[in-house]
């Protein structure tokens, strides 16, 4: 396919798709046709499931104009396809496909071309592995297995039942959330003034609507354009606090300028939102002009995200297809034996058809995907007995991989509310001494109490104040009694960092403006911010101006805000503090022991920031924190970056040390010696400005930054999600954590997103926790391990099944023998389903380690353990069945005396089942799955011992002692039921002897060989080289070490782990970095993104 011929649609949206254009062909569908009748409708299933092929077997190329199909490719990282009918609606007088011919590379109008690629109309019986349940099922129904079919078929009807009904369930959930706030009466605003009552699915683009002085929930995006409103946004933002929405300015440069969405978002009512309140002047109604209706809205969007999530890409997932194809290969490796022995046996040719297929069923257990989901399942159950609730049960394996977790601060990582500290006011140029209370009478009429006063989003709604916590904090703390009145308002803006008010006192003729903003913006006291930000104090400063007593309140409604907000007079700063939660410190710490990197992003200030970071533990105190601060490019000057580093923590500890007794002074030599061991410990600390700076201009740094970055201040919510994709991009796998106010798009994008608020917007995150505060991140992480390690258990258990039964059923096809119905009904039902759902009810380990659990089913451990069992009971049964073979009494049958006439195969046994072979294989084979299940079913580090599992336990106790009962103490009622023969009493103590040594081996291969010997000595000290660690202590033993070393260079080297790079970027490029004399930069050093490698200027 050209690249020539793409076209995109939806490009720069998170659903931007290429498209191509096809039309049907009439030759292609008649050999389709042929082929599906002759493949029994499996090419038809085949096509179904590869949308890319079916689209191109039965249609040819063609232009967008002339196409009936479409085909269309996601550019995201999983290049996902999907075909889609041609619907043309055709406006009068206009032909919609008129402009694509002159653009050949052209981007189709967004919005335009839409397409819903997926939706409850997806037919989810079409799964491959229920079409496969269905061929098992017609198979053994013509065997005449008409048991295990129908437990099969009960199994999947309910999978499909429950999938379908919690699916209908989320979509029904969706469709009343939607339609509560997008199926409403609203006034629209008709020419000559008219107004008129219509329903809000009739709204369009350019109408304008009257929004109702009681309020109302937005059926769409509209911009404010007279009036001014107070909306509850906490739907989109999960954010409870109100903001106030002003209309869009009518003059100056900003009234100037293009409506953009970003830009204007302060002006613009969002659907789904909740108009709480509206303020209008001189009669005047509050208007709004429709912006956008639908999936096209915010709340759309959002919608949409839920509905068509992106997928995810775990590597477990897709190497269970992988091993699924390996199985289906070994499959049919049997399949071709049986057709060749069966041939040479001159055996009926439907019994062929049936045996060949039968063995296909065997290798690949239709039962996986139920027993791979119970594992999940009860995870989900134990987490929401902690208070941890998920609407994404897929995601929990996820988070057993989290190798980094990214913290918001406000209400996270801190307490949700401020107190005031203090207040400090600027007189004269210089500040006076800090003060506690500002409600003091000498300040009561002060400019500085005034502005706390009045410069704020607060709102009266039923008698109550409501608005963002700091402005209640700062206007409970003026105790103020006067009246002014608010004559206009400038609500805050990310973008300026402020907000201001015009105001006028009762009985004065002048007004008064007063700002309130983020004091990085003043140079001119720089020193005194630094003072209170490093102690983690959240800073505020206070401006006044007064305005000319000429001016009117209409007068005052046209200024721009740039005209109001010059020649302020800097009134002072107010202190609020923050405290850190009680589990902060106490969660981020084992997160670190557990080799768990953490982050901080917010909107904070940086210092402020650093200084939590350090009092949380996430930056410890023997390291360095290096600030990068960007500026972009201007007057011909390059974009730079500076490079500032922090005091050295190590110079007051070192004062410290020094003050101690003599006798510790060993202690301080030992101290200083681990320092200077650490001197590579550095974090970078980056706020949003200087992250949007390089990530524009110095793509080349952003990955080595982001690999030591700590923290990142002042982010707003788009660098988030741009910061958890950089991440990805380097293969970590992330978490983010947060309170859900301006989190939702880094929670999405999130590997694993955890949500500490339960309010509408944690729809969007994966994760939800009862509890707000992060100790539900250990313990998410903790079930998530348990979780892929039963996940892996499962697996290895069902795969071992598969083949220990393929192997049974090989070695009796070759004497035209095979197990009979009820001994598979055994086997299937009574062994396997009972232990591979009992055997996942372990519970997590109550510690998190520092090794994590295998992420990739081809992973060396994983594939050793699979590998070893599969040979051992391989040798086992082929063992079993080459001596019950040289066996006297199996050597003729026949001749058997009376009282072994059970043993003899009687006239109606015509599928030779009741034979000594059969006898034998089914007992070993009974044993060696429960063998495999006790050696598969592991506990510790990542799940609690399978002793304390008690179903999982009494399962296999009650079983053994069944099997073992029936084979030294046959009873003739269960002989004949399942179809076994009673053997010498001397072939019955043979039998437990190679069952016992069985179960021996296979758990000296498990645990000695793969847990101790080569996990420690190749599979962890590769782990230990991939990944950037710091120096290790020298406290073993020296010939024990050399001993370990020689034995793990020569295992490497037999394992083909020698010298083996890293597997992930992360661990590359961090050594990488390790070789760079030039990283990190040096104090006070300059990059300039004019050069292509990394320019250092002399310390500044």
């Amino acid at each position: 396919m050209k690249t020539k011929e793409v076209k995109i649609i939806n490009q720069g949206l998170e659903d931007e798709m290429e498209v191509w254009g096809y039309q049907p062909c009439l030759w292609k569908r008649i050999l389709v046709g042929v082929g599906a009748v002759c493949s029994g409708g499996l090419l038809l299933l085949l096509l179904y499931w590869l949308p890319e092929w079916g689209v191109k077997s039965t249609c040819t190329h063609t232009s967008l104009r002339n196409a009936h199909t479409l085909l269309l490719r996601t550019t995201d990282e999983f290049k996902q396809w999907f075909r889609a009918k041609v619907h043309v609606m055709s406006a009068p007088g206009r032909k919609p496909f008129d402009s694509l011919d002159p653009q050949p590379t052209a981007q189709l109008p967004n919005g335009d071309w839409r397409t819903r690629h997926q939706g409850l109309e997806d037919v989810k019986v079409l799964n491959p592995f229920y079409i496969f349940q269905l061929f098992s099922v017609i198979l053994w129904s013509a065997e005449d297995y008409y048991y295990y079919a129908t437990a099969i078929v009960i199994m999947s009807a309910i999978s499909i039942a429950t999938s379908l009904y919690t699916v209908k369930k989320q979509y029904v959930m969706l469709h009343d959330m939607v339609a509560a706030h997008s199926v409403v009466r609203v006034s629209v605003c008709r020419g000559n003034k008219d107004i008129e009552h219509a329903m809000s699915t009739e709204l369009v683009p350019g109408d304008v609507i009257v929004i109702p002085a009681n309020g109302m929930i937005m059926p769409c995006d509209a911009a404010l354009i007279h009036g001014t409103c107070i909306v509850n946004e906490s739907m989109l933002t999960g954010d409870s606090v109100p903001v106030t929405k002003t209309s869009l300015p009518s003059s100056g440069e900003e009234a100037a300028m293009s409506y953009d969405m970003e830009e204007h978002k302060r002006h613009t009512l969002f659907c789904g939102t909740q108009v709480i309140q509206t303020r209008f002047y001189a009669g005047e109604l509050v208007k709004a002009v429709v912006i956008r209706t639908g999936f096209s809205t915010e709340k759309g969007q959002l919608v949409r995200s839920i509905l068509y999530p992106k997928p995810t890409d775990f590597k477990l997932y897709r190497d269970a297809y992988l091993f699924l194809l390996c199985l289906v290969g070994v499959a049919g490796i049997g399949f071709i034996y049986t057709i060749v022995l069966s041939v040479m046996n001159k055996v009926p040719a439907k019994t062929i058809i049936i045996e060949s297929l039968d063995i296909v069923t065997i290798t690949v257990p239709p039962a996986l995907p139920a027993a791979m989901t119970a594992g999940i399942v009860y995870a989900q159950r134990r987490l929401k007995r902690v208070g941890i609730f998920c609407i994404s049960p897929q995601r929990i394996n996820m988070c057993g991989q989290l190798n980094l977790v990214c913290f918001d601060k406000t209400g996270t990582l801190t307490e949700d509310g401020l107190d005031l500290w203090g207040i400090q006011r600027a007189e004269g140029g210089s500040f006076s001494p800090p003060e506690s209370d500002a409600a003091k009478e000498s300040l009561v009429d002060s400019p500085f109490v005034a502005c706390m006063a009045t410069c704020h989003s607060l709102t009266k709604i039923e008698g109550e104040l409501s608005g963002d916590p700091l402005d209640l904090k700062m206007f409970s703390g003026t105790g103020w009694s006067c009246e002014i009145g608010i004559v206009r308002q400038f609500p805050f803006s990310s973008a300026l960092q402020r907000m201001s008010v015009v105001v006028r006192k009762l009985g004065e003729k002048h007004m008064d403006a007063y700002l309130k903003g983020a004091p990085e913006s003043h140079r001119s006291f720089t020193e005194t911010l630094e003072t209170y930000t490093r102690q983690g104090f959240r800073v505020i400063a206070l401006a006044h101006r007064q305005l000319e007593s000429k001016l009117s309140w209409h007068k005052v409604q046209n200024l721009s805000r740039d005209l109001i907000e010059t020649n302020m007079e800097f009134l002072g700063l107010i202190i609020m503090q923050n405290k850190i939660k009680e589990e902060t410190a106490g969660v981020l710490c084992e997160l670190r022991q557990a080799d768990i990197r953490t982050l901080m992003v917010t909107g904070d200030n940086m210092l402020t920031a650093i200084s939590v970071a350090r009092d949380c533990g996430m930056v410890r105190a023997h390291e360095r924190v290096i600030i990068a601060d960007a500026v972009p490019p201007k007057d011909f000057h390059p974009a730079s970056i500076t490079w500032r580093y922090t005091e050295d923590p190590k110079d007051n500890q070192t004062v410290e040390i020094n003050l101690e007794e003599e006798e510790e002074e060993e202690e301080k030599e030992a101290y200083d010696k681990q320092v200077t061991q650490q001197e590579q410990s550095y974090h970078f600390a980056v706020n949003g400005k200087t992250f949007a700076v390089i990530t524009e201009h110095f793509p080349q740094l952003i990955q080595k930054l982001v690999l030591r970055a700590t923290v990142f201040a002042r982010m707003a919510p788009d660098q988030k999600t741009q910061l958890v994709e950089i991440l990805q991009s380097i293969d970590y796998t992330v978490g983010m954590c947060g309170d859900g106010a301006n989190d939702c798009g880094a929670l999405k994008r999130a590997h694993s997103g955890i949500s500490l608020s339960e309010l509408e917007a944690s729809v969007a995150s994966p994760f939800t926790s009862s509890t707000s505060n992060i100790s539900c991140v250990p313990n998410l992480i903790r079930e998530g391990r348990a979780a892929l390690i039963t996940s892996f258990c499962v697996f290895k258990f069902m795969a071992l099944y598969s083949i220990i039964q393929y192997l049974s059923v090989t070695l009796l096809y070759s004497i035209l023998s095979n197990l009979g119905d009820f001994q598979f009904l055994f086997i299937d039902i009574a062994i396997i389903l009972i232990i591979a759902f009992t055997m996942s009810l372990n519970p997590s380990w109550k510690e998190l380690v520092r090794r994590r659990p295998p992420s990739s089913l081809i992973s060396g451990p994983l594939l050793c353990s699979v590998l070893t069992q599969i040979l051992t009971c391989l040798v086992f049964q082929v063992l079993a069945f080459l001596l019950v073979r040289q066996q006297s009494c199996a050597c003729n049958v026949s001749s058997s005396s009376p009282s072994h006439s059970l043993n003899v195969t009687s006239p109606h046994d015509h599928k030779n089942i009741r034979n000594y072979e059969n006898t034998t294989l089914f007992y070993v084979s009974s044993f060696q799955y429960l063998a495999v299940a006790i050696v598969f079913s592991k506990g510790k580090p990542f799940r609690q011992p399978s002793y304390k599992n008690w179903p999982f336990m009494l399962s296999c106790i009650c079983l053994y002692i069944f099997l073992l009962l029936i084979m030294l103490y046959p009873v003739p009622a269960i002989d004949s039921f399942l179809e076994i023969v009673c053997v010498p009493h001397d072939w019955r103590v043979t039998l437990v002897i190679i069952v016992f040594v069985n179960a021996a081996v296979s758990f000296m291969l498990e645990i000695l060989i793969l847990d101790i010997i080569l996990w420690r000595l190749v599979f962890r000290g590769n782990q230990g080289l991939n990944r950037p660690t710091e120096c290790p202590s020298a406290s073993a033993d020296a010939p024990q070490e050399a001993n370990n070393h020689w034995g793990s260079s020569f295992l490497s080297w037999l394992f083909c782990q020698k010298n083996k790079p890293p597997s992930v970027r992360y661990m590359h490029l961090a050594l990488k970095l390790q070789d760079d004399a030039d990283w990190p930069p040096r104090p006070s050093t300059v990059t300039y993104a004019s050069e292509p490698q990394s320019h250092m200027s002399n310390p500044l």
